[in-house]
């Protein structure tokens, strides 16, 4: 059996290594690196005041460890990146033969609780869509790429990336190259298909110097990038009175939470956002549930 270090010495001879093959075999980043260390030197320091081994802990040692990581506060997903420290460099040990056995092994990772989507009701969406001064090329391009990541809900740098060739006005639908390079048809309301119609013949003209393919283009007449429509939105939230952090993916959320309110389908909501798992989706079940317990507290006489 491998001879067990005191702790103090186990860490002073053994982090050191571990943490180069981190950073020259591994190839992590360098602050990747160094949050590994400060969570192992972390664990090292709660091993040594309680005058144990850390290649000889148990699963159980590591269990009261994590918990001990909670009560003191510490986020679940901060636990999580500690742990997943701790499984790192057990699995150096037993590979080099420093250690008998990983303690990791089966060691269930702390529930991560998935916050809930911010979206903009519709009154902010609506002062939102008309924030752009659309009497200006730039700004009718604007409104209808609002109109159309509103209305279809595509990520944004599935917007950015649409093609001329991908939307189809007439029967209503755009055709979007989602992860992994997976094809979805999303249908276009008809206010958006509206906007976009303006757009193309009265504004996109003006844009169209290069001749590029890409449906939204810049002054400058190349596609426009994830970077300055970011900013594009930012400007239209201030413009709108919306004081709460606003970004493309808000504008997503809000098209399925108000999709599912109004009724649709989880399974059509989760084709077009381009889900591949229906736990993803379902996440705006639980906005939907919040928003139907306040509406119920604040109109129900005896709530």
């Amino acid at each position: 059996m491998p001879r067990a270090l005191p702790d103090t010495e186990f860490f002073r001879r053994t982090l050191p290594d571990y943490l180069a093959v981190l950073l020259v075999e591994r190839g992590l980043a360098a602050n990747s690196v160094a949050a590994y260390r400060r969570d192992l030197e972390e664990f090292g320091a709660w091993v040594a005041r309680r005058g144990k081994d850390a290649v000889t802990c148990e699963r159980s040692d590591l269990r009261r460890y994590l918990t001990d990581l909670r009560g003191r506060g510490l986020a679940a997903r901060s636990a999580a990146r500690a742990l997943a420290a701790l499984r790192g460099l057990y699995r150096y040990l037993v590979e080099r033969g420093l250690a008998a056995h990983d303690p990791t092994l089966d060691l269930e990772s702390p529930k991560l609780m998935r916050s809930l989507p911010r979206f903009l009701t519709d009154r902010e969406i609506e002062s939102l869509l008309d924030a752009p001064d659309v009497a200006k090329p730039l700004g009718l391009r604007d409104r209808a790429m609002l109109e159309t990541l509103y209305a279809t809900g595509v990520r944004v740098s599935e917007l950015v990336g649409l093609d001329l060739n991908q939307l189809r006005l007439d029967p209503g639908y755009v055709r979007v190259w989602g992860k992994g390079s997976k094809e979805r048809i999303v249908p276009v309301g008809s206010q958006a298909r509206a906007w976009l119609a303006r757009y193309l013949e009265s504004a996109r003209p003006h844009l169209d110097r290069s001749r590029d393919e890409k449906l939204f283009l810049t002054i400058r007449g190349h596609g426009m990038t994830r970077e300055c429509f970011w900013q594009l939105i930012k400007r239209y939230g201030r413009a709108a009175g919306i004081t709460s952090h606003l970004s493309p993916h808000v504008l997503r959320h809000s098209f399925a939470t108000h999709l599912l309110e109004h009724g649709a389908d989880l399974r059509a909501v989760q084709a077009m956002l381009g889900h591949a798992d229906i736990s993803t989706t379902e996440i705006y079940t639980h906005v939907t549930r919040e928003r139907l317990r306040a509406l119920y507290d604040s109109k129900h006489p005896r709530a």
